[in-house]
């Protein structure tokens, strides 16, 4: 079967301009001749009534006892009324007088009840020989006789002029909508052209040519759309750098304890040694193991996340306490370097959250300021109400980090020293999944320079409890259920 619709969009809008300009053509015609009909119907029907009011003051009974039509020479309308159809008769339906354009026709029939009484009575007829005629009658008495006077117009001259005018305009309809559809095309086309252009860069957008961009222009609305395209192009190609890098990232990481357990074992190999010696080679390389085991559950978690597959276990509890807990899980590595914690603030201030999930964040950004504090520096954690939120800001003692660097540190493996943080065990994801955990529960993250030396993180998250109804913080968030590093595992 053979589809005839149209496929191309400036096809479909031309024929539906025209389609729709059609309508309106028709409606114009028909509600343009409908007026014409009632106009020229309206000038029969006073034409007649006329006519029927000439005609009573000229019939008169002669000697015989028969209706005669008076004329008057002088007088043009007896003449005129030659071209009308007459008919005169009794109420009992018998004729007293018809002209002779009338002939031997009925003009009505027989009288119907009341027909003429109190007024004129119109109507639409049908002659015997199917001519269409308009009709006015009214009674009259003529010398103390009681008659019936009618006059009818024949219709068909009427309905020339209408079918003639009717004609006329479907003609012109037909020229109207060719030329209204061959301007719609070219409009059509000319408003669609940047859509094309859109569509052929499109084409050739690909992974590996994700910069390019779509061409602005035309139309506001095209325009927009284009800028909303490009807009979506830009998030596209940032993902796809971000999963480059990610992935080039997390190659690399894999690849050094991959190569060290490597190089350890083939070391115990060719070396022939003692029992403490192996014991010391399979240490070394259970270390390089579970430091990989660690890279690879932070992955695991983030690509969970990422994904959406992770659940928040959501209940209400002091941040206060949630803090000082991660500090005495922490305080085993601080005492190595010989730091120490202060930590004070409002310990009322509740949150609603994953406990966890919390807990990961705080102990990762503890666990940065641990690595990067001097030996014996004093770590503040403080903690206050801050409107609607509970902010708690980590301060260390460190070299601190240039401000170029403050958006960066977040990043997934961006580390600002890259050296020196995988020497002390750095793979740069640990700030990456305190800043998941704090959005996830609708708060941020950021950090900046300590004015005493080193740099201050700054956690907000949202009041719950105090400050209107708890449930009003609460905040539709992806959702998280995970088993969480432990605090020896948490790494920056």
């Amino acid at each position: 079967m053979i589809d005839f619709r149209p496929k191309r969009l400036r096809t479909k809008l031309s024929l539906g301009f025209a389609l729709v300009l059609a309508v309106v053509l028709l409606l114009y015609i028909g509600g343009t001749s409908t007026i014409l009909y009632l106009q020229l119907r309206a000038q029969l029907h006073r034409h007649a009534i006329a006519d029927v009011e000439t005609l009573k003051d000229l019939l008169v009974f002669g000697a015989d006892g028969k209706l005669q039509l008076h004329e008057a020479l002088s007088d043009p309308a007896p003449k005129l009324l030659r071209q009308r159809l007459l008919e005169v008769l009794t109420p009992a339906g018998t004729v007293l007088l018809r002209n002779s354009l009338l002939g031997n026709r009925s003009l009505g029939g027989k009288p119907f009840p009341g027909e003429g009484e109190g007024g004129f009575s119109p109507r639409s007829i049908l002659l015997s020989d199917g001519t269409p005629v308009f009709l006015v009658s009214r009674r009259h008495i003529v010398q103390g006789n009681p008659i019936i006077v009618r006059v009818g117009y024949s219709e068909e001259e009427m309905s020339r002029t209408i079918e003639e005018v009717l004609g006329a305009q479907l003609s012109c309809l037909l020229l109207v909508l060719l030329i209204a559809g061959l301007m719609g095309y070219g409009s059509v086309r000319h408003a669609l052209e940047p859509l094309e252009q859109m569509a052929l860069r499109a084409q050739q957008i690909t992974p590996q040519r994700l910069h390019e961009r779509l061409p602005v222009g035309g139309a506001r609305e095209i325009g927009d759309l284009a800028r909303t395209f490009n807009s979506t192009f830009d998030r596209l190609e940032h993902a796809f750098d971000q999963l480059r890098r990610f992935t080039s990232d997390a190659s690399h990481e894999l690849r050094t304890p991959l190569a060290a357990i490597r190089s350890v074992g083939e070391v115990g190999l060719h070396k022939d040694g003692t029992r403490e010696d192996y014991r010391e080679i399979i240490g070394s390389m259970l270390e390089e193991v579970n430091g990989l085991t660690r890279l690879i559950d932070d992955l695991l978690m983030i690509a969970r996340a990422d994904a959406g597959h992770l659940r928040l276990n959501r209940s209400v509890f002091p941040v206060f306490d949630l803090v000082r807990e991660v500090i005495a899980l922490i305080e085993v590595l601080a005492e190595e370097k010989a730091q120490k914690f202060i930590l004070e603030g409002d310990e009322m201030a509740t949150v609603d959250g994953d406990r966890l999930v919390l807990r990961q964040a705080f102990l990762n950004v503890l666990h940065n300021a641990v690595k990067y504090s001097p030996v014996g520096g004093v770590i503040d954690v403080h903690l206050h109400i801050n409107g609607r939120y509970v902010l708690v800001e980590v301060a260390d003692r460190g070299t601190g980090i240039p401000p170029e660097h403050w958006t960066k540190v977040f990043d997934r493996f961006y580390r600002v020293d890259k050296g020196r943080s995988r020497e002390i065990g750095g793979a740069g994801l640990g700030l990456s999944i305190a800043k998941w955990a704090v959005q996830t529960h609708g708060g941020d993250i950021g950090v900046k320079n300590n004015p005493g030396g080193g740099c201050i993180f700054q956690i907000r998250l949202l009041l719950c409890g105090g400050i209107g109804d708890p449930a009003a913080a609460r905040l539709e968030q992806p959702q998280m259920s995970s088993v969480l590093t432990p605090p020896e595992q948490v790494r920056e």
